[in-house]
């Protein structure tokens, strides 16, 4: 049996603390990211499952350095640590780096013809729609 998911849930728990509103933010997106999977073709699973639960890491460490966070922080500081949380866990290293691409792309126009980014862009949108907070 695969618990990909399960160490998945658990990464971002542990990495996000006692931060639940952030924590209820990333297990939606994954939920919507599940959901709507069936409508795409040719996307790995895994890569999504990272990319939902970890697209928001950046944010942590840019309010800590910067005192604020945005779209463009958390691209910026995302990819790092979600590659550390990754390598963690041994996840695959060509899915790391397609992780990292993607959360470092996912609040700019698409860079990358990712059918996974499509994904979560689309994911995210909705959660955020729903709980504009």
């Amino acid at each position: 049996m695969n618990y990909l998911k399960g160490r998945l849930v658990k990464l971002m728990i542990d990495f996000w603390e006692e931060d639940f509103r952030r924590i209820t933010h990333a297990l939606a997106v994954m939920r919507y990211s599940e959901i709507i999977m069936p409508d795409f073709c040719d996307y790995d699973h895994d890569v999504i499952l990272a990319a939902s639960l970890l697209h928001d890491v950046g944010i942590k460490p840019s309010e800590a350095q910067l005192g604020y966070n945005n779209g463009k922080t958390q691209e910026q500081f995302g990819p790092a640590v979600a590659t550390e949380l990754l390598e963690s866990i041994s996840f695959p290293e060509e899915k790391i780096k397609k992780v990292a691409e993607i959360i470092s792309n996912h609040h700019s126009p698409d860079r990358y013809d990712y059918v996974e980014l499509k994904i979560l862009k689309l994911a995210d949108r909705i959660v955020n729609a729903a709980d504009p907070d």
